[in-house]
């Protein structure tokens, strides 16, 4: 139904069953326009393209993504590079010279598990991570925790990387943070585009990111954060982006910032992945494709494929090793979870060997789904010459 989208990344990859989707969205045909629209309003504007940037692009990836998340306050997002630079950009607002606590989880994508880890080697900052595991009592634990131990930063993902496993209440955990000083971050780099989030109630209490490498399918280099409304926090690690806009008043030697989310911006960025990211969500809304009907035509895939691995019968790679059950606990990819990490890198190798590209996480082998599939195509016949053990 959607491939037409996607001709020429299809073409690329003739042959290929891609489902490491959420590893490497393939690209809409679109972003390739963008990609030389960029270029010509570069051309066209050179000097003046930063006053031009943030008053078309912006302001409409703004509105859009505020739309998509229901964040009352469009003005309250701001982009960046990558995640992990608006991540540090939060934790240079901690005075470096007083105990920093951190509370999260064990489940963290590797940028904010390698960050919070080499912090751990200095004195005064300790980091509690909660184990996701047992899934079906997570939520639960994690509450407990955010009531019962105090923190001054709180770190989760709104579906974790490594298991798909997407969170049944965000808004639950975050207004269980008793203490109104500590900050609460959400990755919802898993959940934007993938899953319907209604942020209405907590946009203005925690921060949530997002980006387009995944299921908005922009390509890597546009990714955001909501930053609560009227937030005063100066990072330490500032860059001239974090001019633009309505400063705030700063006392006499003090670095001022803008009164929205544009305080936590950052210094010169390629521009070229917000046109993608851009050119994407027109794309959507020109085709009245919102997150609830993607992630329905994802349900469906995830539904088909698994019973294709029903009439395969592999010992494995079956329905029975789905870390959760339901596929309504999921994000939109597939973890198994497999006796060892050699049976999900056998396993691997022997689908890459027929043309199927997914990836796997130690023992757990991910299959991810896009809006580019076709359910009808599915071909699994090879898993019947694959290794069992």
């Amino acid at each position: 139904m959607y491939q037409q989208f996607y001709s020429r990344f299809l073409a690329a990859n003739q042959g290929k069953q891609h489902f490491a989707c959420h590893s490497h969205y393939f690209w809409p045909d679109v972003t390739r326009d963008a990609q030389l629209q960029y270029w010509d309003d570069s051309a066209q504007y050179v000097d003046h393209k930063w006053e031009y940037f943030f008053t078309d692009c912006v302001p409409e990836l703004q509105q859009k993504i505020a739309r998509i998340l229901q964040a009352p306050a469009a003005e309250q997002i701001v982009f960046a590079p990558n995640t992990h630079e608006l991540l540090y950009r939060i934790i240079t607002c901690f005075d470096p010279h007083k105990p920093l606590r951190i509370l999260t989880t064990d489940s963290e994508f590797h940028s904010f598990n390698r960050q919070s880890t080499r912090m751990e080697e200095l004195p005064n900052v300790n980091v509690t991570r909660i184990p996701t595991q047992p899934f079906a009592t997570f939520e639960q634990r994690f509450k407990h925790a955010l009531q019962t131990q105090a923190a001054d930063l709180v770190f989760f993902s709104q579906v974790f990387f490594n298991s798909g496993m997407a969170l049944s209440n965000v808004d639950a955990l975050v207004e269980a943070v008793p203490d109104s000083d500590t900050v609460v971050v959400v990755d919802g780099y898993h959940g934007f585009m993938a899953i319907p989030t209604d942020l209405s109630r907590v946009c203005q209490r925690a921060f949530y990111l997002g980006g387009s490498y995944k299921y908005a399918q922009g390509g890597e280099g546009a990714c955001f954060a909501i930053v609560p409304t009227d937030n005063a926090m100066r990072p330490l690690y500032t860059g001239w982006f974090a001019e633009f806009g309505e400063l705030s008043q700063a006392k006499a030697g003090q670095v001022g910032y803008s009164k929205n989310g544009m305080r936590f911006a950052g210094a010169t960025m390629d521009f070229s992945a917000l046109y993608r990211l851009r050119a994407v969500l027109r794309l959507f809304d020109e085709n009245n494709l919102d997150v609830a009907v993607i992630n329905q035509f994802i349900k469906h895939c995830q539904q088909t494929f698994l019973t294709c691995l029903d009439e395969v019968g592999h010992p494995l790679l079956c329905r029975e090793r789905l870390i959760m059950e339901s596929l309504e606990q999921h994000g939109h990819f597939l973890a198994f979870d497999l006796p060892s990490a050699h049976d999900a890198q056998s396993l691997h190798d022997h689908l890459h060997q027929h043309g199927i590209l997914t990836d796997y996480r130690g023992n757990r082998l991910r299959f991810g789904f896009g809006l580019y599939h076709n359910p009808l195509e599915y071909d699994f016949s090879c898993l019947k010459q694959a290794p069992s053990c």
